[in-house]
């Protein structure tokens, strides 16, 4: 059931399922998806008595900010705050975490941070915090050739061509990051109208330029950004997932990420499955996400 929520600097409107007296568990979505990626998911959590709470992120769908003067910011610190926020103010002290992309790298900042708030994580490309800092070294030309849509939105004329033409631009990388998936135009649209809120493009584009150094933050966030600026670790039960067929991710996944675990940790590769591993392999997700509870 879609419902809505004032949190933090959001009015949030979030699907609430399953059962309310059960283990919530919070599942976040990614760029350029919607909540729908977790429909299978969801139905799987909630038939073990999993209470299951899918927002949509800033700049997605019906989620709206609550003031006009407020950065529409992408940043990651900013992102994991809305995630803080809306469990509070849905007076939830602990739940299990999973997502991925822009969604998994909320997760992981709030498990590393303030672990006393997370059950368990389960992280589509494990390690997902960015290295802000470290982001101008450059990478093997077939990685760096993965993230071309990331450069195109650091001149205006990408930040031009997603306000145009987000329908098309998004669906090519849903073909690009996901090759295996035979999606249909419907199961496309459906998520697609999430595409249509008001800040998507300003907070897409802040999203891509702040992980490169390119933008400044916003400095309600920055103390954040400082911690994470350390790269720290996440030390509660977490499970990373890798596609065996993501056409997005950097080589390797989570191959190399093991370090950055302190807690309890293992690895799942999800043969042929792309990018949107929720939607692709719904019953591995969940899979993952029961084995934590």
């Amino acid at each position: 059931m879609l419902k809505q929520v004032d949190a933090g600097v959001l009015n949030v409107t979030y699907d609430d399922g399953g059962d309310a007296a059960g283990l919530p568990v919070f599942l976040l979505h990614g760029f350029p998806y919607d909540i729908h990626a977790y429909d299978e998911v969801a139905a799987l959590l909630a038939a073990q008595g999993c209470r299951v709470i899918v927002p949509y992120l800033r700049g997605y769908g019906p989620t709206r900010f609550l003031s006009a003067d407020t950065p529409r910011s992408g940043q990651q610190a900013a992102l994991a705050h809305d995630l803080l926020a809306l469990m509070d103010a849905l007076a939830i002290p602990q739940a299990l975490l999973a997502g991925y992309d822009w969604g998994g790298r909320a997760a992981c900042i709030v498990a590393a941070l303030w672990p006393q708030r997370v059950r368990g994580l389960v992280s589509a490309g494990g390690y997902n915090i960015q290295d802000i800092a470290g982001a101008a070294r450059p990478r093997s030309p077939e990685n760096e050739l993965r993230y071309w849509y990331q450069y195109y939105f650091h001149g205006e004329r990408g930040r031009a061509g997603l306000a145009q033409n987000r329908y098309e631009f998004c669906k090519l990388l849903w073909r690009l990051w996901s090759p295996n998936w035979q999606f249909d135009e419907e199961t496309y649209r459906r998520s697609a109208a999430a595409f249509d809120n008001p800040d998507f493009v300003e907070v897409v584009i802040h999203s891509y330029r702040h992980r490169f150094g390119l933008a400044p933050g916003d400095p309600a966030v920055e103390g954040t950004e400082l911690l994470l600026a350390a790269q720290p670790r996440i030390g509660v039960p977490a499970i990373a997932l890798d596609g065996g067929g993501d056409g997005v991710s950097l080589s390797g996944g989570s191959e190399q990420h093991a370090r950055f675990f302190s807690g309890p940790y293992q690895r799942r590769v999800i043969p042929v499955a792309g990018h949107n591993l929720p939607q692709e392999a719904p019953a591995d997700f969940a899979a993952a996400i029961l084995a934590l509870i």
